[in-house]
This record gives C-alpha cells, sequence and structure tokens, in this order.
C-alpha cells in the first residue's frame, strides 16, 4: 500500500497480445489488488448463439499484487478465470514474457502526454481520455493488421 501517495493508478485488463479490453482508475493510495474484482465482473464476454455459451478468459496473468487467498477463492467460485499466478510460482522466463506484454501496454498509454503527467483536474476527464486512448491503440493495431494483409 502507498502511504498517503496523491495522485491516481492505471489498472488495465489487456487480450493476451496487449490490447487494452478495459481500463479503470483508482486513488494512488489503495492497494492494486481490490481493483481486481471491479475490472473482473467489468469485462465483456462474447455470446456465441450457436452454441449457446460464453467466452470467458480462461486465464488471469498478474503479479505478485494481485495473489491474494481471497481473490484467488473468488475467481475460482465464480468460474470466470483460473487463478492468478504469483511471481515465485512461474518460471522466470514465463513470467518476463507475460509481464512483458503488460508493460507494453502500459507503454502504449503512456506513450501519449496527457496520460503519463496526469493534466487532467478532474478524474472522469482522466478517465475519458484513458478511454480514448485506449480505443486509439486498438485502432492503430486494427489499421496495422489489416493493411498488412493487403499488401
Amino acid at each position: 500500500m502507498d502511504r498517503g501517495k496523491p495522485g491516481s493508478k492505471m489498472h488495465v485488463l489487456p487480450d493476451a497480445n496487449g490490447l487494452p479490453l478495459l481500463v479503470g482508475l483508482s486513488v494512488a493510495n489503495t492497494h492494486d489488488s481490490l481493483a481486481l474484482k471491479p475490472m473482473i465482473t467489468g469485462h465483456q464476454t462474447r455470446h456465441d448463439p450457436h452454441r449457446g455459451r460464453y467466452f470467458k478468459p480462461q486465464r488471469l496473468h498478474a503479479d505478485k499484487a494481485y495473489d491474494v487467498p481471497h481473490l484467488r477463492k473468488w475467481l475460482w467460485e465464480s468460474a470466470s478465470a483460473s487463478a492468478s499466478p504469483a511471481r515465485a510460482s512461474s518460471p522466470a522466463n514465463a513470467y518476463r514474457r507475460r509481464r512483458q506484454v503488460i508493460e507494453r501496454t502500459m507503454s502504449w498509454l503512456t506513450g501519449y502526454r496527457r496520460l503519463d503527467h496526469r493534466y487532467e483536474r478532474h478524474p472522469r476527464s482522466y478517465l475519458a481520455l484513458l478511454g480514448l486512448v485506449a480505443a486509439l491503440c486498438c485502432y492503430k493495431r486494427l489499421v496495422r493488421l489489416t493493411t498488412q494483409d493487403t499488401v
């Protein structure tokens, strides 16, 4: 816990390729694990009408701050994803590969100057800007994928 730290924290739920699916904002002096439940419950699942099932995340990779017993139990009971592995329980190379995806996503988001230095005074406008930048990241990735296929 960051005691008395002013400001805010960004919480990002990316997919396996690093595209931000969901972004959130919290006060800087709260623990990271408190943001996991709202992020998972806020994530929209896709519905396949032909098979009659929902597509939910199968695995959740997070750092050690999210490795709390009551969150593991909640994830297991809700069956939304398997429990998040801690840093010590996974091999070093596998952890670095998964962590690199999240760090790259955060780098894409903080590449915009207004997000990096928090010029916005109100949390609503900062969260709206964060959502806009996440949409821009997804759009840029889509453009890059579609232009590579045609060339």
